[in-house]
Protein backbone atom coordinates (compact mmCIF):
# COMPACT_ATOMS: atom_id res chain seq x y z
CA UNK A 1 0.00 0.00 0.00
CA UNK A 2 3.00 2.25 0.70
CA UNK A 3 4.64 2.14 -2.89
CA UNK A 4 1.45 1.92 -4.38
CA UNK A 5 0.85 5.43 -2.66
CA UNK A 6 4.24 6.61 -3.51
CA UNK A 7 3.48 5.83 -7.29
CA UNK A 8 0.17 7.46 -7.20
CA UNK A 9 2.23 11.17 -6.25
CA UNK A 10 5.03 9.91 -8.47
CA UNK A 11 2.90 9.89 -11.63
CA UNK A 12 0.97 13.10 -10.54
CA UNK A 13 4.14 15.19 -10.03
CA UNK A 14 5.81 13.63 -13.01
CA UNK A 15 3.14 15.46 -15.12
CA UNK A 16 3.72 18.60 -13.57
CA UNK A 17 7.38 18.30 -14.05
CA UNK A 18 6.74 17.78 -17.47
CA UNK A 19 4.58 20.57 -18.12
CA UNK A 20 7.31 23.36 -16.00
CA UNK A 21 10.11 21.31 -18.42
CA UNK A 22 8.36 22.05 -21.28
CA UNK A 23 7.45 25.58 -20.70
CA UNK A 24 11.38 26.04 -20.78
CA UNK A 25 12.32 27.62 -24.10
CA UNK A 26 15.89 27.52 -25.62
CA UNK A 27 16.01 31.27 -25.29
CA UNK A 28 16.33 31.08 -21.65
CA UNK A 29 18.39 28.04 -21.22
CA UNK A 30 21.61 30.38 -20.71
CA UNK A 31 19.74 32.70 -17.84
CA UNK A 32 21.18 32.75 -14.27
CA UNK A 33 19.79 34.67 -11.54
CA UNK A 34 23.43 35.66 -10.43
CA UNK A 35 27.35 34.68 -10.86
CA UNK A 36 26.73 31.66 -8.23
CA UNK A 37 23.37 30.13 -9.22
CA UNK A 38 23.36 27.45 -12.13
CA UNK A 39 21.61 28.72 -15.56
CA UNK A 40 18.20 27.46 -16.20
CA UNK A 41 19.65 25.11 -18.61
CA UNK A 42 21.74 23.52 -15.70
CA UNK A 43 18.47 23.50 -12.96
CA UNK A 44 16.44 21.77 -15.81
CA UNK A 45 18.88 19.02 -16.81
CA UNK A 46 19.09 18.33 -12.53
CA UNK A 47 15.82 18.07 -12.43
CA UNK A 48 15.29 16.09 -14.91
CA UNK A 49 18.43 13.73 -13.28
CA UNK A 50 16.58 13.49 -10.07
CA UNK A 51 14.66 10.68 -11.89
CA UNK A 52 18.08 8.81 -12.47
CA UNK A 53 18.26 8.57 -8.77
CA UNK A 54 15.21 6.30 -8.28
CA UNK A 55 16.95 2.83 -9.30
CA UNK A 56 20.10 3.29 -6.69
CA UNK A 57 17.97 4.80 -3.92
CA UNK A 58 15.30 2.29 -4.07
CA UNK A 59 17.36 -0.87 -4.91
CA UNK A 60 20.65 -0.48 -3.33
CA UNK A 61 21.43 -0.34 0.26
CA UNK A 62 24.53 1.70 0.00
CA UNK A 63 25.07 4.49 -2.62
CA UNK A 64 28.16 5.01 -3.24
CA UNK A 65 28.83 8.90 -5.18
CA UNK A 66 32.31 8.01 -6.08
CA UNK A 67 31.11 5.64 -8.61
CA UNK A 68 28.27 7.59 -9.99
CA UNK A 69 28.14 8.34 -13.48
CA UNK A 70 25.81 10.10 -14.80
CA UNK A 71 25.70 11.78 -18.97
CA UNK A 72 23.31 15.04 -18.44
CA UNK A 73 23.48 14.95 -22.80
CA UNK A 74 23.40 18.20 -24.57
CA UNK A 75 21.80 20.97 -22.39
CA UNK A 76 21.68 23.61 -25.20
CA UNK A 77 18.15 22.72 -26.43
CA UNK A 78 15.48 22.62 -24.19
CA UNK A 79 13.82 19.30 -26.23
CA UNK A 80 16.95 17.64 -25.05
CA UNK A 81 16.50 17.86 -21.48
CA UNK A 82 12.88 16.66 -22.07
CA UNK A 83 14.12 13.94 -23.59
CA UNK A 84 16.56 13.00 -20.90
CA UNK A 85 13.62 13.68 -18.46
CA UNK A 86 11.39 11.28 -19.74
CA UNK A 87 14.26 8.38 -20.39
CA UNK A 88 15.00 8.39 -16.47
CA UNK A 89 11.15 8.81 -15.21
CA UNK A 90 10.64 5.78 -17.23
CA UNK A 91 13.02 4.10 -15.51
CA UNK A 92 12.66 6.01 -12.76
CA UNK A 93 9.12 4.11 -12.63
CA UNK A 94 9.99 0.72 -12.98
CA UNK A 95 12.06 1.29 -10.36
CA UNK A 96 9.58 2.52 -8.09
CA UNK A 97 7.29 -0.81 -9.72
CA UNK A 98 9.37 -3.26 -8.71
CA UNK A 99 10.22 -1.96 -4.93
CA UNK A 100 8.49 -3.44 -2.20
CA UNK A 101 6.38 -1.78 0.83
CA UNK A 102 8.86 -4.08 3.36
CA UNK A 103 11.78 -2.27 1.48
CA UNK A 104 11.13 1.11 2.33
CA UNK A 105 12.23 0.51 5.65
CA UNK A 106 15.37 -1.02 5.15
CA UNK A 107 18.09 1.35 5.99
CA UNK A 108 19.95 3.16 2.73
CA UNK A 109 22.96 5.49 3.40
CA UNK A 110 25.28 7.78 0.73
CA UNK A 111 28.58 7.62 0.40
CA UNK A 112 31.82 8.90 -0.95
CA UNK A 113 34.45 6.14 -0.94
CA UNK A 114 34.42 5.35 2.64
CA UNK A 115 33.35 9.22 3.74
CA UNK A 116 29.35 9.40 4.86
CA UNK A 117 27.71 11.75 2.90
CA UNK A 118 23.82 10.79 4.36
CA UNK A 119 23.60 8.50 6.94
CA UNK A 120 21.71 5.33 7.49
CA UNK A 121 17.86 6.37 7.30
CA UNK A 122 15.32 4.05 6.45
CA UNK A 123 14.59 3.87 2.29
CA UNK A 124 10.52 5.82 2.70
CA UNK A 125 12.56 9.12 4.19
CA UNK A 126 15.34 9.38 1.66
CA UNK A 127 12.41 8.60 -0.83
CA UNK A 128 9.92 11.49 0.62
CA UNK A 129 13.24 14.00 1.30
CA UNK A 130 16.08 12.91 -0.95
CA UNK A 131 14.29 12.47 -4.11
CA UNK A 132 10.38 14.01 -3.96
CA UNK A 133 10.53 17.03 -1.89
CA UNK A 134 14.08 17.58 -3.67
CA UNK A 135 12.44 17.32 -6.84
CA UNK A 136 9.24 20.12 -5.45
CA UNK A 137 12.61 22.61 -4.38
CA UNK A 138 14.24 22.28 -7.30
CA UNK A 139 10.85 22.98 -9.77
CA UNK A 140 10.29 26.16 -7.22
CA UNK A 141 13.30 27.57 -8.63
CA UNK A 142 12.74 26.81 -11.97
CA UNK A 143 8.95 28.75 -11.71
CA UNK A 144 10.92 31.77 -10.45
CA UNK A 145 13.70 31.43 -13.14
CA UNK A 146 10.85 31.25 -16.22
CA UNK A 147 8.85 33.65 -14.29
CA UNK A 148 12.08 36.29 -13.88
CA UNK A 149 12.78 35.31 -17.56
CA UNK A 150 9.74 36.66 -18.66
CA UNK A 151 7.91 33.23 -19.87
CA UNK A 152 4.55 32.05 -19.02
CA UNK A 153 4.07 29.26 -16.17
CA UNK A 154 1.84 26.35 -16.75
CA UNK A 155 -1.50 25.53 -14.40
CA UNK A 156 0.14 22.95 -12.13
CA UNK A 157 -1.86 22.85 -8.96
CA UNK A 158 -4.46 25.05 -10.46
CA UNK A 159 -4.66 28.19 -12.35
CA UNK A 160 -1.23 30.22 -12.84
CA UNK A 161 -2.42 34.20 -13.64
CA UNK A 162 -1.12 33.55 -17.22
CA UNK A 163 -4.03 31.14 -18.06
CA UNK A 164 -6.98 32.89 -16.13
Amino acid sequence: MLVKSLMGEFLFEVENTRKLLNAIPDNALGWKPSDINWTTGQLASHIAEVYNWYQPKLHMDVFNMADYKYDKGDITRAANIVAKFEENVKAAQESLETATDDSMFVEWKMVMGEQILFPAMPRIQVVRSFLMNHLYHHRGELVVYLRATGNKLPSTYGSTADNK
